[in-house]
């Protein structure tokens, strides 16, 4: 069929392999942070002298919880869906689209590693 890729050989899974391996190292990195700056905004929430009023200078420690547990559930599910792919790889799925079977393209795999979706299917899903 014209316009899909041919099947990934052992040296792209490899590559793609190490990518996501390279990315969920990062991730955790980030996850780390994420986490002791959750911790600290918890501590200064649970002080007796927390103030939460709207402060003209910055955000409340209300709206930093909100935006820090925000970043740490991406990161978490950033986290699954390497997993995932690591998952397929070693599976021998990686690079099929989980919804219809097809390739899901070498050029969406490169800019996304971790797809599960070809392009249309993503799109489809929006």
């Amino acid at each position: 069929m014209p316009g899909i890729d041919p099947e990934l050989t052992e040296a792209d899974l490899a590559r793609f392999g190490e990518l996501l391996r390279r990315r969920r190292h990062d991730l955790e990195q980030d996850l780390l942070r994420q986490g002791a700056s959750l911790a600290a905004v918890r501590a200064a929430r649970s002080g007796a002298d927390a103030d939460d009023e709207h402060d003209p200078e910055g955000p409340t420690l209300s709206d930093e919880w909100s935006l820090r547990a925000g970043v740490h559930t991406e990161l978490t599910a950033a986290l699954a869906a390497i997993d995932a792919a690591l998952g397929r790889i070693a599976d021998r799925s990686y690079g099929r689209c989980l919804r219809r079977g097809e390739p899901i393209g070498r050029e969406r795999l490169e800019a996304r590693p971790a797809a599960e979706l070809c392009i249309d299917c993503a799109r489809e899903q929006g």
